[in-house]
Parts: structure tokens; sequence; C-alpha cells
């Protein structure tokens, strides 16, 4: 084989092709080479290191280098001084790599933040991160005289503003806190769970064959809503069989908890299911292992992990938006539309019954206003405070993440970390040699609030949402469509202002650099429409991983794809062959296949990761990133020899880069949202007209290409 590159080497360099193909495939233009992720791993960095690792780029056929330096120099590493990220021995750095990016004709990449995730730093202010809702609620019942001092919404960063206070007719009675009641628990394993209703607790149940949890009452209690506090991967806990008994011995099934498709960063929220009002002294929940049927790759430790894991179960007679957390949008969750068997129109609060008393709280907290003794009140004060999120895996650049909202926020991110490549190195060698603004890995969980967002939601939807500003707090109003309404509203207004104002000044100012502009998929973590933001990004770039079967990514690989087959966009990357639990197994002849799954797919610029920086020359392999690889940087035993698999990629990305993609069938992915592309897998089920039956078998033909005749470029190997 590395005969025959040879001799087709030298064929290129002599042959003038009159076939634009051919010349593709023979002389392939530097646009085709693969790049890498080039880490600086905790400010172990060197200038003989940063040389050697360029050249050895240069020498197998790379093309350029997404630099990120990350984490901090807190690490106790073998390797000093350390450079950490913003001081002058940094940019110091930066620069002379820049120079060596230069004299070796390579291009470089820089992304968004410090770190890989995603666009925070010390200069962005409480006020600018991003926000969520927060609210405190209260129930004064007519016995109650005393003047009302409302709780202080939870807050992080220290930092809260108020938007609201309303007051509504109780419509439950919170009878289970109210009349001290705490219930008796048993479990079918004999393991003691009365952890399970207590709110601090954090112990965990657990069961990895059928089990049971059983809540006993003194007296019979109303349930309308259910409240699961859950242990890591959260699937298993929220298939909860409920069962009801006035005995304690005969069950009868009330209802059954439905789990939300839910993204890999799914801790910022508990899960709050409606559920068919029942009273009842004792309550059952049933957990059964068969019937797993995990959606998609972001359920994927459904599939791996069948067990359960469940740190608390709270019991409510308040009316409750199944899964508000997801709908009002402070996390990635999609879940079908409340009922009115779940939620009645009696069970909702009239609009016409809030009262909006924000201009009768002080700043003490003290709400100046008496209460009509002829019913109980429920009062709740909103506001807005920061998410608290960073970006973590970042170093001397690391600080809260900006709010995606505010352009004026994003504006200042970029001046303040890939602004600097510029200003603190050569404006004109900058210039020369970063040709690529990225946006990598989104980390940073999900945002509902903005000092913008009441206006923008005014603006884009028509209509105030204000008034119904309860709904973001699970308080159905109205009527449960009229609230699940009001919701779609509400996340139909994040994806477009993440969208608008966070995606659309980040392409301006790339261009303003002269750079083109590299984004990964914002789902399934920020809630949005997973397509929508690529029609910003010049590049486009999913990802997918080896050696672990729950991080093969494909919804991020067909994000990507789709995003910019529906806008037009030539080159679709992919963060490729990032490897969970590395052994130093893998090399180009087992990595073959999975990337040219990805070309089938539709990628067609690939970006291996990881390139570690090594500071050392006689340290070997040097430095890794714990244990995520690939671990394709100089020091690999077949690092040299890969040239060979180099110059395959670039010549098929060549090819893949010519041609525009043909496509049989659009796929209407829904109106739902959050939303991302379909997966091939899910076509029988989701257009069983077009592609069930014959169509169906006709396709599996197709697929294994029977009777069809064998394309390709000849001439090499004989293929």
């Amino acid at each position: 084989m590395l005969l025959c590159l040879l001799r087709t080497t030298a064929e290129a360099q002599s042959v003038p092709y009159k076939d634009p193909i051919e010349k593709a495939f023979y002389q392939p233009n530097s646009a085709a080479k693969p790049w890498v992720f080039w880490y600086w791993l905790h400010g172990a960095t060197s200038k003989q290191g940063i040389t050697a690792d360029l050249e050895a780029m240069k020498e197998v056929g790379i093309g350029g280098a997404y630099l990120m330096p990350i984490k901090d120099t807190n690490s106790k590493i073998p390797f000093q001084p350390q450079v950490r990220q913003l001081t002058p021995a940094f940019w110091e750095m930066v620069k002379f790599a820049l120079q060596e990016a230069k004299r070796l004709k390579l291009e470089i990449g820089v992304h968004f933040s410090d770190g890989f995730a995603l666009a925070g730093g010390p200069w962005i202010k409480p006020e600018m991160s991003m926000q969520k809702l927060s609210w405190s609620k209260v129930i004064v019942t007519r016995a109650d005289k005393a003047p009302l001092v409302l709780p202080q919404p939870p807050m992080k960063e220290n930092y809260y503003q108020d938007i609201a206070v309303y007051a509504y007719p109780a419509n439950y009675t919170n009878e289970i806190i109210a009349r001290g009641f705490r219930p008796e628990v048993t479990t079918s394993t004999g393991a003691p769970a009365s952890f399970l209703c207590q709110r601090d607790s954090k112990e965990t149940f657990r069961a990895d064959s059928n089990a049971w949890i059983q809540y006993s009452y003194p007296a019979p209690v109303t349930v309308r809503q259910i409240e699961i506090k859950k242990q890591n991967n959260a699937y298993q806990s929220q298939r909860f069989i409920i069962q009801q008994s006035d005995d304690g011995i005969q069950f009868t099934a009330v209802d059954t908890l439905e789990p939300p498709r839910h993204g890999w960063q799914d801790w910022d929220e508990p899960y709050t299911h409606a559920i068919k009002k029942f009273t009842a002294k004792h309550i059952r929940f049933v957990w059964q292992k068969e019937g797993t049927e995990p959606g998609s790759e972001d359920l994927d430790a459904a599939k791996w992990k069948t067990a359960l894991r469940v740190q608390g179960i709270y019991i409510s007679d308040e009316p409750v938006i199944s899964h508000y957390q997801g709908k009002n949008g402070s996390i990635w969750r999609l879940a079908p539309a409340t009922t009115t068997n779940e939620v009645s129109k009696e069970d909702a609060v009239p609009l016409k019954s809030i009262i909006n008393l924000t201009s009768k709280l002080d700043k003490a907290g003290r709400l100046h206003w008496t209460a009509p003794d002829d019913r109980d009140w429920v009062i709740v004060r909103v506001g807005h405070t920061s998410t608290g999120y960073n970006n973590a895996t970042g170093g001397g650049g690391k600080g809260l993440e900006c709010d995606k909202f505010s352009p004026a926020a994003a504006t200042l991110q970029f001046n303040n970390w890939f602004g600097k490549f510029y200003t603190e190195t050569d404006p004109v060698l900058a210039r020369q040699v970063i040709k690529v603004f990225h946006l990598d890995s989104w980390e940073c969980g999900s945002q509902n609030w903005s000092s913008n967002f009441a206006a923008e939601f005014k603006k884009r939807r028509g209509y105030d949402l204000l008034p119904y500003l309860l709904v973001m707090t699970g308080v159905p109003v109205q009527d449960i469509q009229q609230s699940e309404k009001v919701l779609y509203d509400v996340r139909q207004t994040i994806a477009e202002l993440v969208n608008d104002q966070f995606y659309a000044t980040l392409a301006k100012l790339a261009k303003t650099k002269g750079c083109r502009f590299s984004a990964e998929s914002i789902a399934p973590t920020f809630m949005s429409d997973g397509l929508m933001q690529y029609q910003y990004a010049d590049m486009p770039m999913g990802e997918f991983w080896v050696n672990s079967p729950t991080h093969d990514k494909p919804n991020d690989m067909f994000d990507a794809i789709s995003g910019a087959h529906i806008y037009g966009k030539n080159i679709v990357q992919a963060e490729a062959f990032t490897t969970l639990r590395s052994d130093w197994s893998e090399h180009p002849g087992n990595l073959k296949s999975l990337g040219d799954r990805a070309f089938a797919s539709g990628i067609n610029k690939l970006a291996l990761h990881v390139f570690m920086h090594n500071p050392w020359l006689n340290k070997k392999p040097g430095i890794t990133l714990d244990g995520i690889g690939l671990f394709y940087q100089r020091d690999q035993t077949w690092f040299k020899q890969s040239s060979v698999w180099i110059d395959y990629l670039r010549r098929s990305q060549s090819l893949l880069q010519m041609g525009q993609p043909v496509v049989d069938i659009a796929v209407f992915t829904g109106l739902a949202l959050p939303r991302r592309s379909l997966l091939p897998k899910n076509w029988l089920n989701t257009l069983p007209g077009l592609m069930g039956g014959q169509k169906g078998e006709g396709g599996k033909g197709k697929t294994a290409k029977q009777g069809q005749p064998h394309t390709g470029v000849t001439g090499c190997c004989g293929t």
C-alpha cells in the first residue's frame, strides 16, 4: 500500500489532470486536510514542545489545529514553570505557536473561551451571566394575620433580582405538610428508605431487579403530583407504576410515570410528574426492569445500566404542569403535554383571579398587603439569578458563562478571550495564521431568562408574558391547554434568542477577524432547535466517539449534517475518534471503518481528537488527557506511519467536499421543542407510509448495493 501511495504521489506531481474529480483525488487542496484538536494541559507548555508538535503535524499531513489551553496550573505535574492562561508568559507562548504555524504553513483555530466548554471568563459578572427564574411560594391561610415577609428565592453567585409578586386563590391545601404527616416507608427489598421523603437527604435507594417502595400515611392523602429526585442517570427512576391501597394489602394501579427524553447534562432540576388525582392511605411506587426503551443517544444510560437509583420521592396535592422544568427551558428535556386527565379546568388558576402585588413588596421582602379572609391564598415571589455555570474546563480564563440572550455579553466574552489572541500577540501575524473561530462543547446547561426576555417575548409572540409568568413555575393558569401553549412560546423564544442574539453575534464578530465560524451541536444541553444555529456557522461540526457505546453521539453527527444541508454549508466537520477509557489499542486499522461511516453519513472534514501538547522532548508519550483520547500525538508509537491514513482521509475529504448532497426524502422533525435531527433508524416508525412495507424492503437492497455497479475512483491499489 505504501509503494502504491508513493507511486500515486509521483504521478500527481507530473500529470496535468483535465477531469476535476480525478485532480481532486490526486492533488487534494489544503482545505481537504484533516485537522486536530491541540490541547495545552495545566499550563505545561514549552517552546521546544510547540515546535516539535507542529512539525509532527506538518510531517504527517495535518492541515491545522484547534488550539485550546485547558485546565488550571494548580495540578501537581512534573513540569515547571507552568504557564497560566492570560499571563504575559502565556501570550508569549501563543505568539511563538503562531510564528511556528506560519513558518510551517499550518492554520490555527481558536476557541471562544479558555478550555473547550463553552463561553465564560472572569470578566463576566453575575448580572451578565446566564440567567434562570427563581421563586419562593407561601400559603396564607384565613387565620394568618401577621405581617408577611416573603422568603428570598434561591440565588447563585450572590445575585438575585425580583421580577414580580403574584397572589392567587389556593387551589390546594398542602395537606401532607399542613397536617405534619410523615409516611412510613417500606420496600420490597427490605432496605431502609425513610430518607426518600426527606428533601435534605443525599442517600440513595438502589435496586437491580424488580422492586417497590411503599409510603403509608396515618390517614388518606390526596395526590396530584410526584416529584422525583434522581441519582445520576435519571431514566429508570422516572418509570414507576403508581398503585394505591386503603388497607395496604390490595393495590390497584393508578398511573404510570413517563420519562421525558433528556440530555446527558441532566442534574440541574428534579422531575415533576403530574398524575391522575387520587386519594389513598397507602401508595406504592413499583419499578419493573423490563420495558426500557430509550429513544436515542441522550437516553443511552438506560440501555447499559438497567438499574433503579432514586434519592427522593415527594408527594403533593398541588396541581402542576407535568415536567415544567423542561417546558420552561431551564433544562433540556422533551415531555408530552399535560392532559385534562392530570389537570382539569377546575385545577387551573383563572387568569382574572391572579393579583399582581409587585408594587407591594419592599426591599426587605415585606409584603404590604392584607389578604382577603374569605379563602386561603398562594403568594409567589418570582425573580431571576445566575445559573452559576462557568467554563469548567478553563484555567486562568475561567469564569461565569455569558448570557446567551445578550449580544453585549457575547461581545464582551469575544473581546476578552479570542480578541486577545490578536492584541496580546501580533495582530498581523494572528490574522495570517488564525483562520477559524470555534465554538466547541456545550456543557453549560440551559437558561430561561435575561433582562431582555420579557420584552423579546412580547415582540416575538405578540402578547405579554408577565400575566402568565406563573406557568414557568409549574402553576397551571386558565387551563392546561393555555398553560402548555405559553410554555411552548417560552421555548420558542429561547430557541430564537440563542440564535438571533448569540450565534448571529458570533458570526459577525468572526468575520471582523477574517475567520470562518465553526460550531458544534447545541443539543442536548441548551434548550433549542438543534439545527437552527447552523445557519450562522460556516462549518457545522458534529462529533463521534470510539470505544464507548454510550458516546457514539449519532444525533450530534446528524444535527451538523442535516443543518449543513438545510442551510447550504459545504464543509461538514466532525470531532473525530474521541475515545473514552482509551487503552492505547487504537490504530488506523481499527479506526478506518468508523471514519468511513462518518463519511458515508455526510461528514467531509475530520478534526482528530486529541493531539495533546507534550512539553518534553525526552519523555514519551508525554501528557495525555485523563482517560479520554484518541491520543493522536507525536509520541504515539504509530504516529509517523499514520501519514498514509491521513493521506487517505485527505483524498476522501477532497472528493466529498466537491459534491452536493443528494437526498431522497426530507424528514420533518416536528414542532416539539427542544428538537433536533431524527436518526435513520427511527425513520421506519416516523414515516410508515413512506419508509415501511415494500419501500422499506427495497431500501435494504439499496443499502446492501444489490444489483448496483461498483463506483469509485480507480488507479490506486485497484479501488
